[in-house]
C-alpha cells in the first residue's frame, strides 16, 4: 500500500525542493517508513542510470570546427579597458550581492522555528475543523479505552496510549486515523462539557519536550513530546482546560 508521504513529499525531497521544516519532517518519516525509503533508493538508482546512459550523439566535425572558429574570434577581440566609475559600480554590486547572500542564509535559520510552528498550527487546525464535519469525528465510537486501544493497534505503527478521564471532566468518545500535513496520525476524541477535544499523536525521534501552547482561528492547542510520541491537543476550550488534559495524559 502506497504511503501518504510518497505523493506529497518524496519527489520534492529527492529534487531538493522542500522547505527546511518539510525536509526535516520527511527525514524523520524515512526512519519509520520502509516504502518511502525503498522508493527513494529506486529514484537514486534511476538517476544514476540516466547519468551513465549513452543518450547523446557526437557533434559533426563541421559543427565543431565552426564553434572553435567563433571562440577564436571572440578571444582575439580586445576588451575595452573598464572605467574607474564602472569598476566602482561592479564593486558596489558585488558588496550588495554578498550582503543578500548573507541575509538569505541567516534569516531562514532565524525564522525556521517560527515557520515550522505556523505550518504546524495550520495543519492541526485544518485537521480539527475537518473532524467537526458530520460523520468525521470518530472511526471507532467507544468509551472503552481497551477497545479503542485494540482498534489503533492494527492501524498505526506505534503504541498510542488510550485513557478515559471522565472523572476529571474529559470523557473518551473514541478515535480515528487522520492526516496532518501529509503525515498519518492517531487521534483520540474527548468531550469536556460543550467542547470537543482532539488529541493527535504520532511517532517522534526527538527527546521529551515541555508543553508549548498556541492559538489559531479561535482554537487553542498545546503540543508536547513524551516517550517518543508527539502529542497535540486542540479545542475551542480554554487553554487551561487543555493544560489540565495534557497533565492527565502525561501522569
Amino acid at each position: 500500500m502506497r504511503c501518504d508521504f510518497a505523493d506529497s513529499h518524496l519527489h520534492g525531497y529527492f529534487d531538493g525542493e522542500l522547505s527546511d521544516p518539510s525536509a526535516a519532517e520527511f527525514e524523520r518519516h524515512l526512519q519509520l517508513c520502509v516504502h518511502c525509503a525503498v522508493e527513494l533508493v529506486d529514484l537514486d538508482l534511476l538517476s544514476g542510470q540516466l547519468q551513465v546512459a549513452q543518450l547523446y550523439r557526437a557533434a559533426p566535425a563541421s559543427f565543431r570546427k565552426k564553434i572553435r572558429t567563433d571562440l577564436n574570434l571572440v578571444a582575439c577581440t580586445p576588451a575595452p579597458a573598464p572605467s574607474l566609475l564602472l569598476s566602482w559600480r561592479w564593486l558596489a554590486a558585488a558588496v550588495l550581492l554578498l550582503a543578500a547572500l548573507v541575509v538569505w542564509r541567516v534569516i531562514p535559520g532565524l525564522h525556521r522555528e517560527e515557520d515550522y510552528q505556523a505550518q504546524f498550527a495550520r495543519g492541526i487546525v485544518d485537521a480539527h475543523m475537518r473532524s467537526l464535519l458530520p460523520g468525521q469525528i470518530t472511526d471507532i465510537n467507544s468509551e472503552d479505552p481497551q477497545a479503542v486501544r485494540d482498534w489503533f493497534e492494527v492501524r498505526v505503527r506505534f503504541a498510542f496510549p488510550v485513557r478515559d478521564f471522565a472523572d476529571h471532566g474529559f470523557s473518551l468518545q473514541g478515535g480515528r486515523v487522520d492526516i496532518v500535513q501529509g503525515r498519518t496520525v492517531a487521534a483520540l476524541v474527548y468531550t469536556s462539557g460543550q467542547h470537543l477535544v482532539n488529541v493527535f499523536g504520532w511517532p517522534a525521534r526527538e527527546p521529551d519536550a515541555s508543553p508549548h501552547v498556541g492559538s489559531r482561528q479561535g482554537y487553542q492547542w498545546i503540543d508536547w513530546r513524551k516517550d517518543k510520541i508527539e502529542f497535540c491537543a486542540i479545542s475551542d476550550a480554554p487553554t487551561s482546560e487543555l493544560q489540565k488534559l495534557q497533565w492527565l495524559l502525561t501522569n
